[in-house]
């Protein structure tokens, strides 16, 4: 097998949304984003017989003032995972080259499922090839990565449907909050170039309400211009005529839909303090499956849900909320790391440890000699093994914390 680096945009969108397990993160546009902010990026392109079976965006980033890297695939790679040589030719090549870069560690998380449903539940499913592929990674000395990057879990609509069978699935609670918004004049619109620093705005309101920490606006004017301007995005804007002036129309809440090949995701949301009562998360959640539908979409990831399914889970508001909808829980194999230096990866997860739980006394005091590469807030402990998520909003509102933040 052949590999090859890509260098044309367009014909690396391309082919990678013929591959199985693509993911929007594996985009030329992410790529080009992430570079903006002290990571290179790497498209690479897996050949047999001029056939393109597999692709990785590597992302590099300099552990400073080392001569060292961390290396990230983030929702990747994308290849057929039901292959199994094709599967460790991958593994070797990845492996190969956190060497040749003198990483401390290569981490992916490729989005193959570990099964669906809740888990102990009747509609519990365990996925035997995600079993497989993390049998397979541990076989290897691939370790599950203190820093779970994505949302682990999520919830998937499928959009293959009318819709009122779209409806009928939804609980009656959540039909019920999508009319009464229509009835209280609810109007969702498509958000422009020129809403950014209003999107941003709204954003800010819900970190100051929820208490998580954002990026500067030109971050986001970046990320969300970037895949605007290429199509790949779209914000979705509620508003409700103002009081006294009905043919004035004041924002109220907003999602920004980010959408690859047949899959939108909900990637962030933010509303504000002022006509919650009017359930303008709820329309505009509907109003972001029709427009995914009419852009091709099959299936719509509402991008997140508690790590673990219990009541006491910070994000257990949010899975409620989400959980309306009707969609299907799908848990993912997670993050694994690739460390050619065993010694060197056990230093840097006890650097990391003690930095996030710096964080956890002190959120502003983030170590700075180590880039910080996942998404999450504190609240991942040692070991790797799941702690708590993101404070989040009551039922009813929206989730504004995102993967896109971070890696």
């Amino acid at each position: 097998m052949d590999i090859r680096e890509i260098t044309d945009p367009t014909h690396w969108n391309a082919t990678l949304a013929t591959l199985p397990y693509h993911h929007v993160l594996q985009s030329w546009e992410w790529g080009a984003f992430k570079e903006r902010y002290g990571w290179t990026a790497r498209r690479l392109a897996f050949e047999d017989g001029g056939r393109t079976l597999a692709m990785a965006s590597v992302l590099r980033r300099r552990l400073s003032p080392l001569p060292l890297a961390m290396l990230y695939v983030p929702k990747g790679p994308a290849l057929a995972y039901e292959d199994a040589g094709l599967r460790a030719q991958v593994w070797s090549a990845l492996e190969a080259l956190a060497r040749r870069e003198r990483a401390v560690f290569l981490k992916i998380d490729p989005d193959v499922p570990l099964g669906t449903g809740l888990p102990g539940t009747e509609a519990d499913q365990p996925d035997p090839l995600g079993q497989a592929v993390v049998a397979e990674l541990r076989a290897r000395g691939w370790r599950y990565s203190l820093d779970q990057v994505q949302f682990q879990n999520t919830i998937t609509i499928d959009l293959r449907q009318s819709d009122d069978a779209l409806l009928a699935a939804m609980k009656p609670k959540t039909r019920y909050n999508i009319r009464l918004a229509e009835r209280k004049g609810v109007r969702v619109r498509q958000g422009r170039l020129d809403d950014l620093d209003l999107l941003y705005r709204m954003y800010a309101e819900t970190a100051g309400r929820d208490a998580f920490l954002i990026r500067p606006l030109a971050y986001y004017r970046d990320a969300w211009g970037l895949f605007m301007q290429a199509g790949l995005a779209c914000p979705l804007i509620a508003e409700v005529p103002e009081e006294g002036d009905p043919s004035r129309l004041e924002p109220v809440a907003a999602v920004i839909l980010f959408r690859f090949g047949q899959k939108a995701l909900y990637m962030y949301g933010a509303s504000s303090d002022r006509h919650r009562e009017k359930m303008p998360n709820h329309l505009l959640q509907w109003e972001a499956m029709r427009w995914a539908r009419a852009q091709g979409c099959t299936l719509y990831d509402l991008w997140g849900a508690p790590d673990v399914f219990d009541e006491r889970d910070r994000m257990w508001g949010v899975y409620r909320f989400k959980q309306g909808f009707g969609g299907q829980v799908v848990r993912h194999i997670g993050a694994y790391d690739y460390a050619p230096w065993p010694r060197l990866y056990a230093l840097y997860t006890w650097l990391r440890r003690r930095q996030l739980a710096r964080i956890s006394r002190s959120p502003s005091s983030i170590a700075p000699f180590i880039p910080e590469p996942t998404r999450r807030p504190p609240g991942r402990s040692g070991g790797g093994a799941p702690g708590s998520s993101p404070p989040g909003p009551q039922v009813g509102g929206s989730w504004p914390a995102s993967a896109a933040t971070r890696c």
